[in-house]
């Protein structure tokens, strides 16, 4: 991993430094990458580097080299992917809002954009156990696509790249790297080939040093460096001042008969099989090629702690309406990823010293539009934008606030700011005041709703809830945790060190398993937590970090918050290609 990105240093061509101790050397703008070594760490040095290659880094990359050609001027970019090609830890919906990409690529249509299914249909269904009753759909989906995100981001690396980006997957960002003042001046990949008891192996390679100028953050939904930024700059305070709040989005790729796919055929549902006080809801898109994207989205401010999200994904599947069209089909990938749910309330304040944080890393999801590729992307482009402006006229990044402020994101999620927070008062009055919010006050209601506890302290003692018995899985529309783990092609090293840490190892055997009933092992969509006896017969909490989907819910959802999700080896974890 390591050779390689020294090899496609070498093969563009840059002008490499003889060996010196950090700080870096000083650097004319765009000149390339500049390499030295800093103690056993290599080092490049680049204008902006970008952590994260999805929709927001890649709209960042992208827009930074148009206003450079547009401006005769030259900055070095480099995008770090921790999934081992671009768009393998992508997954959205994902019915598609084209409004960023028309800004960024105005003629995508005419470029082999993956994006080639129109919304054909647009239904909303309220469903009880065996009934699906048709409401009148809240969404505007005239004009969108249902596509594949993961594929997206793959022609948007291409699209990078065509301008002079350097786009390196396989790499994890691990470390926020500071100067003597403590402004932000790039990060540094993990040491690879450390084995799980912290010796060399005979693969071992020191991390990279990625120096840049300025420092953009775009790992997705809870990037762990990106919290640690949010956290020692008390960004949150600084911006909007409301906790973020999250769902766990599970989802499944299947191939389905010829005579029941629409293309185009967009369906969105609440009610069963959740409960009244949890809030989610489910999709069911169909893509071309028989394809069929189906998934539940279950908020992680949950009370029970014996609901299972992936378990009751499966048990949506076995409702009549849903079970007809996967009858005779076959899933071929299995993914999950948490979503940002705050909104407008969460938004932090999204410029340190150094640096900024775009997507949905900083959290733009339009919650009532289900949607969030088009504001990230949006963010990607403001903050390219101010960091041009920064570079090369020498303004602040200050500008990259000011701006997004203006945006037609500050206006759409102010406009949603009341729908997710009134969902905190169960699903009746959520659903009465959603309806008052779209078709009474459309987005101008005089009141801001706060949301309630964060996501960790809504979970409920088990005492308060009897355990739920969840159907066994039939082989053939529901499945267990193994077999749809292999579809979501999820492989790590396992001799390494692991990247889930207890903060106190005590805390699961002490507290969360007699507390909370151990809700690890059921938060979890790829059961990387179980209970097994010891020599003793004491139950003892068992991690099984390679199953990781990098989802986050762990990190999140913790009751006592004990759990630290870092970094794996670059290139670990799932493997999307159609998700």
């Amino acid at each position: 991993m390591h050779r390689a990105i020294r090899a496609a240093a070498a093969a563009a061509g840059r002008a490499l430094s003889s060996a010196r101790a950090s700080p870096p050397p000083p650097r004319a703008p765009g000149c390339g990458a500049t390499r030295w070594l800093c103690s056993s760490r290599e080092a490049l040095s680049y204008d902006v580097v970008i952590v994260g290659a999805g929709p927001a880094g890649l709209a960042a990359a992208i827009r930074l080299k148009q206003l450079c050609h547009a401006a005769d001027a030259d900055l070095s970019v480099c995008v770090l992917e921790k999934g081992s090609e671009v768009g393998a830890h992508v997954l959205s919906g994902n019915v598609f809002e084209p409004r960023a990409l028309d800004e960024l690529i105005p003629k995508w249509r005419q470029e082999d954009a993956p994006i080639r299914v129109p919304v054909s249909s647009d239904k909303f269904w309220l469903l009880t156990k065996n009934q699906a009753w048709t409401l009148p759909s809240p969404f505007d989906n005239k004009g969108n696509y249902v596509i594949s995100l993961s594929q997206l981001v793959r022609w948007m690396a291409t699209k990078a790249e065509e301008l002079g980006v350097e786009v390196y997957p396989g790499f994890a960002a691990s470390e926020i790297l500071y100067d003597e003042n403590q402004i932000v001046t790039g990060v540094a990949t993990n040491d690879v080939g450390i084995a799980k008891d912290g010796t060399r192996r005979e693969t071992f390679q020191p991390g990279v040093e990625l120096r840049g100028r300025i420092t953009l953050l775009a790992e997705g939904c809870r990037g762990s460096l990106s919290e640690k930024i949010i956290r020692n700059h008390k960004l949150r305070e600084r911006g909007q001042g409301q906790h973020q709040t999250y769902a766990l989005g599970i989802k499944e790729i299947w191939e389905i008969e010829e005579g029941k796919h629409e293309p185009g055929s967009v369906i969105h549902t609440v009610g069963w099989p959740l409960d009244m006080k949890t809030y989610g809801g489910s999709f069911i898109y169909h893509l071309d090629d028989r394809q069929l994207a189906i998934g539940l989205v279950v908020a992680l401010n949950y009370q029970n702690p014996f609901l299972s999200p992936y378990d009751e994904f499966q048990k949506f599947k076995q409702h009549p309406a849903v079970r007809k069209l996967l009858e005779g089909g076959t899933a071929i990938q299995y993914g999950a990823r948490t979503l940002n749910e705050g909104g407008f309330q969460s938004i932090p304040y999204p410029v340190f010293p150094g640096g900024a944080i775009i997507g949905c890393s900083a959290g733009f999801l339009n919650v009532p539009k289900i949607k969030g590729t088009h504001t990230a992307m949006k963010s990607g482009m403001l903050a390219a934008e101010a960091t041009f402006k920064a570079l090369i006229e020498g303004s602040s990044m200050e500008l990259y606030w000011e701006n997004l402020k203006r945006s037609w994101i500050w206006e759409e999620l102010h406009k949603a700011r009341n729908y997710r927070p009134a969902f905190g008062y169960g699903f009746v009055p959520g659903m009465a005041l959603s309806a008052l919010e779209r078709y009474i006050f459309k987005g101008k209601s005089p009141y801001t709703l706060k949301h309630g506890k964060p996501d960790h302290e809504a979970i409920d003692v088990a005492n308060l809830h009897a355990p739920i018995q969840y159907p066994k899985p039939d082989g053939h529309i529901t499945f267990d945790v193994p077999t749809s783990l292999y579809r979501s092609n999820t492989n790590h090293e396992h001799d390494q060190p692991p990247h889930l840490c207890l903060r106190d190892p005590t805390v699961p055997e002490r507290i969360n398993l007699p507390v909370y009933a151990g809700p690890e092992s059921r938060y979890c969509p790829a059961r990387v937590y179980e209970y097994v006896s010891d020599e003793k017969g004491d139950p003892k909490l068992h991690i099984n970090a390679q199953n990781c989907l990098h989802c986050k819910a762990c990190d999140i959802k913790d009751p006592k918050q004990n759990i630290e999700w870092t970094v794996p080896e670059g290139g670990g974890g799932p493997g999307y290609t159609v998700m």
